[in-house]
């Protein structure tokens, strides 16, 4: 039987171990350029992707097997990001629709913080409601067909999710696209970064929303396969062209 207090406590023996490694990262990064008076965070490393990531929010992102009807740059809480709207090119169904919303980072000190916040209240004005329900974390793996072992896979954690609203119900995935990989979780991205800031390096970010219509108060899970189907090929076209 599923257990709601099991599920709890292991969620928080997570977010504990979290918050030791970022700690830890935190007193030795932070002392030695204390003492050196060279800040790491003054000045972090630079992106060298940086202008094809500005770039995402005026052009979109190009998806095999995907016809992109309508792109443009909206605002979404305080960000630009880049709206896009979709249709299967197989589908012979013209109202089988999806949008994708995508807020790439545009600048070395960016950070992802509330872009799920910030996209709930862009539905609810947008839509009149954002009512959220059958919520759980999905996991999936996407092949790195630009890489040069063609066997390496990168792992993406999501949030999944139906969203209603007084005009449609959708099946939503959402996570923070990464060069290795993906996570819905801010602090797990902090993580990478920070220890890839040792090596001089970074780790730039998108944050990626996928929304696809689905009957009035329904399943999401009937579109799950369907949402993974086209997060896969969200995920693989960044790091192939961006990240």
């Amino acid at each position: 039987m599923f257990s709601f207090s099991k599920t709890f406590k292991s969620q928080q023996i997570s977010q504990i171990i979290l918050l030791i490694l970022l700690l830890i990262l935190l007193i030795t990064g932070a002392v030695p350029g204390y003492l050196t008076g060279k800040w790491q965070w003054i000045q972090p490393p630079k992106i060298s992707q940086i202008h094809e990531l500005r770039n995402i929010r005026k052009v979109g992102l190009s998806i095999p097997g995907w016809e992109t009807i309508q792109q443009s740059e909206t605002q979404v809480g305080e960000h630009k990001w880049s709206l896009q709207v979709l249709k299967e090119q197989d589908s012979t169904d013209e109202s089988e629709e999806a949008i994708l919303l995508l807020l790439p980072q545009a600048d070395i000190r960016d950070q992802p913080a509330v872009e799920w916040t910030d996209i709930s209240g862009w539905a609810k004005f947008r839509w009149g409601a954002w009512d959220m329900a059958q919520y759980r974390d999905v996991e999936f793996t996407v092949d790195n067909d630009s890489a040069q072992d063609k066997n390496l896979t990168s792992k993406v954690q999501a949030r999944f999710f139906r969203a209603t609203t007084k005009k449609e119900t959708f099946a939503v995935l959402q996570w923070y696209a990464m060069s290795n990989g993906g996570t819905a979780s801010v602090l797990k991205w902090f993580a990478a970064d920070q220890l890839a800031q040792w090596q001089k390096k970074r780790i730039p970010w998108v944050a990626v929303s996928i929304m696809i219509p689905i009957e009035s108060f329904g399943q999401a899970e009937t579109s799950l396969p369907q949402l993974e189907s086209l997060g896969k090929k969200v995920q693989s076209t960044l790091i192939s062209k961006i990240l």
